[in-house]
């Protein structure tokens, strides 16, 4: 017997191409899979082939547990009971019994064979992936073998890889037989069938796609930045030259448009804007926009947010179908744009002057005219006033030394007074609240002040109440109320 497992091993070896341990390792599975049918099924074994002589033993085995803890009586033991053979036993230790050699007969035989199988199954396809993954080659080319369910399968080479109907281009109808090209999505290492998951969606495959068709940008000479699609009707990429002499837009566009056609043609049609990409953001949302005009842009860095401006003819360009052109635009981009008209613009313009006018007005017992003239010179928050450079605010003609410095006294004394209270405020919170994922200290603080202190108070708020006392944007609103709520839904379950 001993002499036949080496032999074994060695045959299985050579003719999948894998390596001896993970046969070894697959063989002491086996036996020990065959064991367990002449003992308990539920028993634990454990068996051990000696890779130089093929001699293996089999021993069954018990996982020491205290003895109230008692599962499975056929894999668990009690402490007190194991210590009656070993003294020095704990908790987490393994005791073990050798079993004596069992002839398998035919049905352990059967088994083992069926564990060995598989297990080198397993292997070869561990092998086969690795191999590929190693190649680095994240675009996949192959044959659909079959459909599933509307999902495909498709041969790559010696491997197989699934391309689900959600990850397909919705126009097109994808038939056994056909040649796909594909960007690799995930590994799945857990699925018995197909492990590599494909999509043709993902805007990595069309940046992939114009890397195959513009051979600038797999020299480095043009980059592709980003991409952000509609798959089948529509895609934006932004390019970028890292040669002065070289125009990205047009070397990616190809001689009567034969590049861009190519890509299209593989994606059913799919529309391709060609972008210039800009470090400057604003001037990056404006080509994203395109071919809509923009009048002006506001930039919230805070809120990484663009108001963008048009004029009325613009807007439904800017806009597109069903708000696309501005989706593309964001997601190429990565900032949130909102869109607007001159006129909505300058009521919001108003609206938030207004606001920054009573607060200057309330805040620093000043009136009207001081109020405006802080505004025209750029003020719009109290830690402006307080902190801004003394050299700055001296020039503003306006205002004389003495009202300078008064105004960033009353200005620091209301920001201590407001973080006095806000510390009190703290205070009040519970725990629960402040440990709430998306909290803040601040927003904890302004909460309390409104009688909010523990997560359940929040999670009683509607979605425009906690806006209307935080002054957060109803986004993040919604996701606190959630989260503030999800452990109630947990314990109902």
């Amino acid at each position: 017997m001993s002499r036949e497992l080496l032999l074994l091993v060695d045959a299985l070896a050579r003719e999948k191409s894998i390596d001896k341990n993970i046969v070894f390792a697959a063989l002491e599975l086996a036996l020990a899979s065959a064991t367990k049918k002449r003992i308990h099924d539920d028993a634990d074994v454990r068996v051990e082939i000696d890779h130089e002589t093929g001699a293996f033993e089999s021993f069954r085995r018990w996982l020491v547990v205290a003895d109230e803890e008692i599962e499975i009586p056929e894999q668990q033991i009690g402490l007190t009971d194991a210590q009656e053979d070993d003294p020095e036993v704990a908790l987490g230790d393994y005791i073990e019994e050798t079993l004596e050699p069992i002839d398998f007969g035919r049905i352990g035989a059967q088994a083992a064979k069926q564990v060995i199988l598989q297990k080198i199954r397993d292997a070869e396809r561990e092998q086969m992936l690795n191999d590929f993954l190693e190649r680095k080659e994240f675009l996949v080319t192959g044959t659909i073998k079959r459909m599933e369910k509307g999902n495909a399968i498709i041969e790559a080479g010696r491997i197989e890889a699934l391309l689900p109907r959600d990850q397909m281009v919705p126009k097109e109808n994808l038939r056994p037989g056909d040649r796909v090209r594909a960007w690799l999505k995930k590994i799945d290492r857990v699925a018995r069938g197909p492990q590599l998951i494909l999509s043709r969606t993902a805007p990595e495959f069309i940046m992939k796609l114009f890397e195959l068709e513009v051979p600038e940008v797999e020299d480095g000479l043009i980059e592709i930045k980003s991409a952000a699609r509609d798959p089948g009707v529509r895609a934006k990429i932004a390019v970028k030259s890292n040669d002065q002499r070289i125009d990205p837009i047009g070397t990616c566009v190809g001689i009567r448009g034969s590049r861009v056609t190519a890509v299209t043609n593989e994606l059913a049609g799919e529309r391709v804007d060609i972008v210039l990409w800009s470090q400057d953001p604003a001037q990056f949302v404006i080509g994203a926009l395109a071919p809509a005009e923009v009048s002006s842009i506001v930039v919230d860095e805070e809120k990484h947010a663009m108001d963008v401006v048009v004029d009325e003819t613009n807007l439904a360009i800017a806009i597109g179908r069903g708000g696309q052109n501005v989706r593309l635009a964001s997601e190429l981009t990565g900032w949130t744009i909102n869109l607007m008209t001159v006129e909505e613009s300058q009521k919001k313009q108003e609206s938030e002057t207004a606001g920054i006018r009573q607060t200057f007005m309330e805040k620093l017992d000043v009136d009207e005219e001081v109020a405006d003239i802080l505004i025209q010179e750029g003020f719009s928050t109290l830690e402006e006033v307080a902190y801004v450079p003394l050299a700055e605010m001296l020039e503003i003609e306006a205002f004389d030394e003495t009202m300078v410095n008064e105004l960033r006294e009353r200005a620091r004394n209301i920001l201590l007074t407001e973080a006095i209270v806000d510390e009190e405020n703290l205070e009040k919170v519970a725990d629960d609240l402040l440990e709430l994922e998306g909290m803040d200290k601040p927003l904890a603080a302004s909460l309390a002040k409104n009688g909010v202190c523990t997560r359940d108070n929040l999670a009683d708020l509607a979605v425009d109440e906690l806006m209307e006392m935080s002054g957060i944007d109803e986004e993040r609103a919604k996701e606190l109320i959630t989260k503030a709520r999800a452990h109630w839904f947990a314990e109902e379950q």
